[in-house]
């Protein structure tokens, strides 16, 4: 064993002695500043650098590589190395042309953006670190037409990608899928907000690559990762505060490396009380308290990295259920149990309560843990990637105000996933992606009293190939891929204790108890491909056309729910006899960047077979089939479904202004259910449920150098999002009802001191709009058909001043 050592350190000096560093600084072209934070990535060994705070890096490289520099807002430049040379003094071009972005892991080969025919995203961390949102997920939401989030107060944010979302967005985390029982609307992502540092938003079917749960797109989320080589130890810490809910953020992050070992640790704490606004108040049961750490430890050469990761998520999140006293409007709190809960006498919550730190009773508590090994290494000219990940996600949600300790949902998820992927060489402009990826994921019913879904198993995997080929102005990828997707259910009885709570049991111990669950066997399969080009028409005009075939498999509460979900206050019921939904989409896109202008318009359409969707029930008289608390049933359907739609970008960077800036998005998508019975009945069944309306955010931004020993820049914006009215609608049983269209105004301003020191202000909904989004699951928590004020359901955030602080060291 000890020669095996030897032999493993002596092979890492000589390969340190074998490639030496190169070493530079990155400037603006035009005023020779330093450039702080630019991404530089060599093309063959895939190693990847940023500059430190005067725009210095130091860098492995060897003959015959490329580093490519990335920075926003500056012509992304490519050099080629020369083994006789060592230092660099590089200089970039300020362009508007943010779309040539390096893509680094969105799909298979790192690319150029105006280069690759499927629709992508990218939000960088400049982008992250100067919004003051919510959580990361709304600042991701910002800055991407196309995307919106399903909201539950303000910390619980889904993706939805052009009208689709829940199992048909795959999030990725670091290239770990996310899984956290994503089917509840209520079930947000269990993330670290402070150390996402880039975003990648692809829109459309990226089911060739990922297999199901990526037919309307995903968002992967890159976490920080250490990038420098001179073994000096750096860090972040970054302090947070909003007015509208109190929240206090806290984060942290330090980080070492050197030529072939780096680590980083990193953590944040994030507690906030109810949020209110004019109509409303105080939200009762909006508070959250939710504590994160991870570390990383990594080894890296010329040939390739291996990063090895451990996390730990913690998040107490308020349960509301909108009850409240017919006459004042005041929200009420739940104190009693079943038929003893009368939910038009329960008592008024204190302003005490209101205004604390502390939560309910009732509330939620998720836990979230990942162990993942990430390697890429290079093998002769081609490279391998690989990864194997173990996450396992505990949720319990209370719900029982005379039992507080005891949870009434308790679910246990366990799951690994792996992927490994081969990319060729180029030859003759013609390269090569062949991978495999899946999982192998069991759920289990703990300690509840309510069971939405069963204990099931599930395996899933999926080969796929991918092509590019290039030759002057064409780039054409292609590609197919095969999935098959397993499913056992296992049979489960419920019976009463002794205080009435409904108890699992399991055969052949099932006297005096009720079947919630039968056993159940599935298996569904799926073909996946994609073709599509990208011409460049002229050095400032391109276009992209793609079409692809998507698949996704039944999620387990589609084709198994049978019960209270306790924190989405729904019962679910599903259907063991859905098929799979198979989806063809065409994308069309046409992008201009010029020097003070850019531009974009893409065109998407989307058909879906087998669409699956939620229908609220009601009785006889027409009225939502509800439990004594309130809770309404809605059951899983399956038909047909159209969405089509736009997204368009307009730019604009006058020269006469220098650092000014006046960026435009607008994003329109159409839904309707495409079964013969529902033609031409719009509301009544029509139009799909969760699409956004027509959205468009227009900003003035405005950026200056300061050419000063203690301030090295100040920013500032003004921004609107204005949200048309929603009048397609699912109306049909009262599922959904119309949304009456706002525009909210932010104001914000930053500055940097000290080329350490950054400050970030703003006020979020300057005006104080009275809102409601009809992608916010609180809209519709409304137990009476009348009110005095004539306003149901539960209103948006209202003004919200924040202050975002962040010290590098």
């Amino acid at each position: 064993m000890k020669q095996y050592a030897i032999v493993f350190f002596l092979l890492i000096s000589l390969d340190g002695l074998a490639q030496p560093a190169i070493m530079g600084m990155v400037t603006d072209r035009d005023t020779r500043q330093p450039l702080a934070g630019c991404t530089l990535w060599l093309t063959k060994s895939r190693q990847g650098t940023t500059t430190d705070l005067f725009g210095k890096f130091k860098i492995v490289a060897r003959e015959g590589d490329r580093l490519v520099l990335s920075y926003v807002g500056y012509q992304t430049d490519t050099v080629y190395i020369d083994p006789q040379k060592t230092n660099y003094e590089l200089a970039l071009m300020p362009n508007p042309k943010e779309l040539s972005e390096v893509v680094i892991t969105a799909m298979t080969h790192a690319s150029l953006i105006r280069k690759n025919p499927i629709a992508i995203n990218i939000i960088t961390a400049k982008m992250i670190e100067m919004s003051n949102e919510n959580n990361v997920m709304d600042a991701i939401a910002r800055h991407t037409p196309g995307i919106s989030m399903l909201k539950t107060g303000p910390n619980i944010s889904k993706p939805f990608i052009r009208g689709l979302g829940f199992n048909r967005v795959l999030t990725l985390y670091d290239g770990v899928r996310q899984e956290g029982q994503q089917w509840g609307g209520e079930h947000g992502l269990e993330i670290d907000n402070y150390n996402v540092e880039k975003a990648e938003v692809v829109k459309g079917p990226a089911s060739i690559v990922y297999g199901s749960d990526a037919l309307a797109g995903v968002v992967s989320l890159h976490p920080f990762v250490p990038k420098e080589t001179d073994g000096a130890l750096r860090g972040r810490w970054l302090s947070e505060y909003q007015s509208n809910n109190g929240l206090i953020g806290k984060g942290f992050r330090i980080a070492q490396g050197n030529r072939h070992w780096l680590w980083a640790l990193r953590g944040s704490l994030r507690v906030a009380k109810n949020y209110s606004n004019a109509v409303d108040g105080r939200v009762y049961n909006t508070g959250f308290q939710e504590k994160n750490i991870s570390s990383l430890i990594g080894y890296r050469s010329v040939a390739g990295t291996t990063h090895f990761n451990l996390s730990w998520y913690d998040n107490l999140q308020g349960i509301p259920d909108g009850s409240r006293d017919s006459l004042t409007r005041k929200f009420t709190q739940q104190i009693f149990e079943g038929d003893q809960d009368d939910i038009k006498t329960r008592p008024v919550v204190s302003t005490s309560e209101l205004n604390s730190y502390s939560l309910s009773p009732l509330h939620q508590r998720i836990q979230h843990y990942r162990a993942y090994i990430n390697n890429h290494y290079q093998v002769g000219k081609s490279d391998i990637n690989a990864l194997v990940a173990f996450t396992q996600n505990i949720r319990r949600e209370y719900n029982h105000p005379t039992a507080p300790a005891q949870a009434g949902t308790f679910l246990r998820l366990n799951t690994l996933s792996y992927s490994i992927r081969f990319n060729t060489p180029e030859y003759t402009a013609l390269d090569f992606s062949f991978g495999v990826n899946g999982m192998v994921q069991y759920n289990k019913i703990k300690e509840a009293t309510n069971f939405p879904i069963p204990n099931y198993g599930l395996t899933d995997v999926g080969a796929y190939m991918l092509s590019h080929w290039k030759k002057e102005k064409w780039n054409v990828t292609g590609g197919a891929r095969m999935d098959i997707r397993s499913i056992a259910t296992h049979a489960l009885y419920a019976r009463a204790d002794a205080q009435g709570f409904e108890r699992p049991v399991l055969p052949p111990d099932t006297v005096q108890a009720t079947r919630q669950f039968p056993s159940v066997r599935q298996s569904y399969y799926g073909f996946s491909m994609s073709l599509g080009s990208a011409y460049q028409i002229t050095d400032y005009l391109s276009l992209k056309i793609n079409f692809s075939r998507g698949y996704r498999a039944p999620s387990i509460s589609e084709i198994a729910s049978n019960g209270l979900d306790a924190g989405a206050h729904i019962i679910y019921i599903g259907n063991t006899h859905f098929m799979p939904e198979f989806s063809w989409q065409e994308d069309a896109g046409l992008f201009a960047d010029y020097e003070t202008v850019s531009a974009s318009l893409s065109l998407f359409n989307k058909n879906i077979q087998n669409y699956i969707y939620l229908n609220q029930l009601v009785d006889g008289q027409g009225r939502p089939l509800t439990d004594a608390q309130g809770n309404r049933t809605f059951q899983y359907q399956q038909s047909s479904a159209q969405l089509y739609g736009l997204e368009a970008t307009f730019n604009w960077k006058p020269t006469v202004v220098p650092g000014f800036s006046w960026n435009n998005q607008l994003a329109l998508c159409y839904g309707f259910n495409r079964d013969s019975f529902f033609e031409h009945k719009k509301q009544q069944g029509e139009y799909l449920p969760f699409i956004p309306p027509a959205r468009w955010v227009s900003s003035a931004n405005q950026q200056i150098n300061i050419k000063s020993g203690w301030a090295s820049g100040f920013n500032a914006f003004i921004e609107m999002d204005w949200n048309a009215t929603q009048s397609r609608f699912l109306a049909l049983y009262d599922t959904e009802t119309r949304t009456r269209g706002y525009a909210l105004f932010d104001v914000g301003a930053g500055a940097t001191f000290y080329k350490r020191w950054q400050v970030q202000v703003q006020l979020n909904n300057l005006l104080d709009e009275v809102y409601q989004s009809n992608l916010s699951r609180l809209k519709y928590f409304e137990y009476y058909a009348q009110s005095p004020n004539g306003r149901t359901g539960i209103y948006g955030m209202g003004r919200n001043f924040c202050v975002k602080l962040m010290v590098s060291f």
